[in-house]
C-alpha cells in the first residue's frame, strides 16, 4: 500500500505538470486538457520503459530461436521434470534468454495502471461539501483541492473521466448523462481491444517464423488478451481507458519501427528488409554509374553538321592574275 500511495502521488504530480503546461493555451477546466494530461503521462512512462521494451523484443526473438531446442528437451525428458527444468535453464543461460523479459513492460505498467485508477477513483469520490475527506491522496499537496474539484467537473463528449460503463448511473448525481458515459466507454473499450489484437498480430505476422512452435503460444495470447481487456474494460474509468488506448498506440508504433529496422531472420519482415536494402543499393549504384559512351549506331543515326569552308588568302604578288587565279581584275584590264 505504501508503494501504491507513492505511485499515486507521482502520477498525480505528472498529471498536474502536464495540466499546467497545457493550460497555457487550453481551457484549464476542459476535459480535453485533463485528457491530454493523461496522454502526457503515457508518453513519460513509455519513454522510461524504452530500455525494457528493447529487452522484450530481444527476449521474444531469442525465445522463438531456441523454441525447437526447448521442444526437444521436453520430449527427451518427458518423464523427468527436474532434469527437464535443468536442461531448459542451461539453454536459457547459454543463449542469454530471460523468459520473463517479454512480460516486463506490461508487468511494470501494472502498478502505474492501478495508481491512475486510484487517482481517478479519488476524483470520483470528491464531494464539494467535504472535499478533503472524500478525495484523500489525490493532489494531496494542495490544501484546498481546487484541481480535484476541477477534474471532477471536467468531461469529454458529455462524460466525466472517472465514469465507467457498469457504473454509468452514478454520474447522474453529478449532472452528467449516463448514456454519454456508456457510449464513450463502449467506444474506448472497442478501440482498446482492437489495438491490443492488432499489436499482437503485428508481432506474429511480421516478425515470427511460420514454422516456429512458439508462434502457437503467441496465437493463443492473440485472442486471450483482447477478451480479458474487453471484459475488464467495462469496469475501467474512462481516463484509464484513454491511458490504455494511448499506450497501445505507442506500442504499435514502437514495435513497427523495431520490426521494420531490426527484424528477426527467417521472418517476412526480414525478407522485406533485405529487399529494401537491395533496392537502395541498386539505386545508389545507378546514381554513381558514369555516362554511357555514344555507340557507332548512335553516330550513324545523327548525321554530322556540314562544316563551313574557309576561303584561302591570295598572296599580293598573284593578285594581278585575275583570270588564272580567279582574283579581282587588275587596273587597265577589260
Amino acid at each position: 500500500m505504501f508503494i501504491l500511495d507513492w505511485l499515486k502521488t507521482a502520477v498525480s504530480w505528472i498529471l498536474v505538470q502536464f495540466h499546467a503546461l497545457l493550460s497555457t493555451f487550453m481551457d484549464p477546466a476542459s476535459g480535453w486538457t485533463w485528457t491530454f494530461s493523461i496522454v502526457g503521462l503515457v508518453i513519460v512512462i513509455r519513454i522510461l520503459l524504452i530500455p525494457l521494451f528493447v529487452k522484450q523484443i530481444k527476449a521474444q526473438r531469442n525465445m522463438q530461436i531456441i523454441q525447437p531446442q526447448i521442444k526437444e528437451i521436453q520430449k527427451k525428458y518427458a518423464g523427468d521434470r527436474e532434469r527437464q527444468s535443468q536442461e531448459m535453464m542451461k539453454v536459457y543461460r547459454e543463449t542469454g534468454t530471460n523468459p520473463l523479459a517479454s512480460c516486463l513492460p506490461i508487468l511494470l505498467q501494472a502498478p502505474i495502471f492501478f495508481a491512475l485508477f486510484s487517482v481517478l477513483q479519488g476524483i470520483a469520490m470528491y464531494s464539494p461539501s467535504n472535499p478533503q475527506s472524500d478525495a484523500p491522496g489525490v493532489f494531496a499537496w494542495d490544501q484546498y483541492y481546487p484541481l480535484t474539484a476541477q477534474a471532477h467537473e471536467a468531461s469529454i463528449f458529455g462524460a466525466p473521466l472517472y465514469g465507467y460503463f457498469m457504473g454509468a448511473e452514478e454520474v447522474a448525481a453529478d449532472g452528467f448523462n449516463p448514456m454519454n458515459t456508456r457510449i464513450l466507454s463502449l467506444i474506448l473499450i472497442i478501440l482498446m481491444t482492437a489495438t491490443t489484437f492488432l499489436t499482437q498480430r503485428q508481432l506474429i505476422v511480421k516478425n515470427s517464423a511460420p514454422d516456429n512452435p512458439f508462434v502457437r503460444q503467441q496465437k493463443i495470447l492473440l485472442y486471450v488478451f483482447p477478451v480479458i481487456f474487453a471484459i475488464g474494460g467495462i469496469n475501467f474509468p474512462i481516463g484509464v481507458l484513454i491511458y490504455w488506448l494511448t499506450t497501445n498506440l505507442w506500442t504499435m508504433g514502437q514495435q513497427f519501427y523495431v520490426i521494420r529496422n531490426n527484424p528477426q531472420p527467417g521472418t517476412p519482415a526480414f525478407d522485406a528488409w533485405e529487399a529494401r536494402k537491395a533496392e537502395k543499393a541498386a539505386k545508389k549504384a545507378a546514381g554513381k554509374a558514369p555516362a554511357a559512351e555514344p555507340t557507332a549506331t548512335d553516330e550513324e543515326a545523327e548525321p554530322a553538321a556540314p562544316q563551313r569552308v574557309q576561303p584561302k588568302r591570295v598572296p599580293r604578288s598573284k593578285r594581278g592574275k585575275g583570270s588564272s587565279t580567279g582574283g579581282a581584275p587588275t587596273k587597265g584590264s577589260t
